[in-house]
């Protein structure tokens, strides 16, 4: 015991310490005491104590109480105790996360792990001074992206190639790029749990910005219209309409091969063909496509494109049986939610029973929790999909195909192709005795702007 010294904290109490240490060292199996308050006064220290006891198979008794985690009353108590410390973990982060969205309210950025690219934070300051050697990174940064219309790929490969490291002296990456493209705190704004939509708020901060609010604006409404297709696996350039070629026979998006190469001048010499994976496993006859046919059927293709009420049809066709299979999902999604709550009703009545402790009650509810959540936001996503008006100017797309398809670079084509084209449908007609056919554009479907 610790003659004279107050029980309201173990911190300063040298004989509980030594006994903490003995137990974790296994010394201590069964600690006995007459009266809780005599052990200790704080209930989150009796919740951490009890916490370390139960880590190291050490039991814990109270005479008084009549407390003993051998038996079901005590193990009641201990269920009592995980809920109090439930709530208390619960109100320090309630209290830490108020705390920092107060900050971030007034105009002060976290900076909770690494200062943003192009600014400094001094240890002990407030506000985030500009890093100018970093700031004319970031002007470059977004002036290819908007100016020069350069992917996020194609800007991280520019700056590797000049050994410009990132903040954290690693390697750039289309994520990095991203992550300041879209990063308020250039146009001079603070924001606040960007992982969150429902918490998330942007206020004007008090550090300097480095772009213009126009210019961060213009942005976002680029990066928005690129988002319409996205690519997993980033094509190489060379195979600029990989992802969008599919099999006019039996409608499999094909797949590219081929050799990637240069000669000794450095003049692209690459055989790019597209091939129909169900050919592969002898479920198609379609003959593989190369690259050089592809872009003359697809010219030809365009030029000869007049009849825009015909691709609206199709189009419109197409639109309502995406929003008649999401109305399915829709559901679907409603059956898996009614599913989860009922498991979640049968996870409660099994913990008021005591045939699940307290840890992994809470461990199984967040696990239904996140589900539920999953399953929300894709309903959300679905919905919205469901309840927009899609409308597409394809005239102005076809006119600027016309006029400027030739003067593209293949980087520059692969962007057309990924922010206007949805699918194109090709087959090669192969005659008997020649090598090579004739490629063909059966459909073109243009993405929804």
């Amino acid at each position: 015991m610790d003659e004279g010294i107050s029980g309201k904290n173990i911190t300063d109490r040298p004989a509980i310490n030594e006994m903490i240490e003995d137990v974790k060292k296994g010394h201590i199996k069964n600690v006995l005491v007459f009266k809780i308050d005599r052990l200790t006064r704080s209930v989150v220290d009796l919740i951490n104590l009890v916490d370390l006891f139960n880590n190291y198979d050490c039991a814990f008794n109270s005479l008084s109480e009549s407390i003993d985690t051998q038996s079901a009353t005590g193990r009641m108590f201990i269920k009592i105790l995980g809920i109090f410390a439930e709530f208390e973990r619960e109100n320090i982060s309630e209290r830490v996360r108020l705390g920092f969205e107060r900050k971030v309210r007034e105009g002060y950025s976290l900076c909770a792990n690494v200062v943003s690219y192009g600014y400094d934070r001094k240890k002990g300051e407030k506000i985030q001074t500009i890093n100018e050697k970093e700031a004319v990174i970031v002007k470059e940064i977004y002036k290819m992206f908007v100016e020069n219309h350069m992917s996020y790929h194609y800007i991280s490969k520019e700056l590797n190639g000049r050994n410009i490291p990132t903040k954290t002296n690693s390697s750039w990456q289309a994520k990095t790029i991203n992550d300041i493209l879209t990063n308020c705190t250039y146009k001079g704004y603070v924001r606040y749990s960007r992982m969150d939509k429902k918490r998330y708020f942007e206020v004007k901060g008090h550090h300097k910005p480095i772009i213009s609010e126009e210019l961060y604006n213009e942005t976002q409404s680029l990066i928005n219209k690129r988002a319409v297709k996205i690519h997993k696996k980033t094509p190489k350039e060379n195979s600029y309409f990989a992802g969008i070629i599919y099999c006019g026979m039996c409608g499999a998006k094909m797949t590219t091969h081929g050799a990637y190469k240069k000669d000794e001048q450095g003049n692209d010499i690459s055989h790019v063909s597209y091939v129909c994976p169900n050919r592969r496993i002898d479920n198609c006859t379609a003959v593989s496509a190369r690259q050089p046919k592809i872009e003359i059927a697809f010219t030809q293709y365009i030029n000869n494109f007049e009849d825009f009420n015909t691709i609206d049809e199709i189009q419109q066709v197409a639109k309502n049986e995406i929003k008649n299979q999401n109305i399915e999902l829709i559901k679907d999604f409603n059956k898996q939610l009614e599913k989860l709550e009922r498991r979640e009703k049968e996870l409660v009545n099994e913990y008021v029973q005591g045939k699940i402790d307290i840890e992994n009650y809470r461990l199984l509810k967040t696990g239904f929790d996140n589900e539920k959540n999953q399953v929300l936001g894709t309903m959300k996503s679905i919905k919205t999909f469901v309840d927009e008006e899609v409308t597409i100017k394809k005239e102005n797309i076809i006119k600027t195909l016309k006029e400027n398809w030739e003067r593209l670079t293949k980087e520059e084509k692969r962007q057309f192709l990924i922010n206007f084209v949805e699918k194109i449908v090709v087959v090669n007609e192969r005659e008997v005795g020649k090598r090579d056919g004739t490629v063909k554009i059966l459909n073109v479907e243009f993405n929804k702007e």
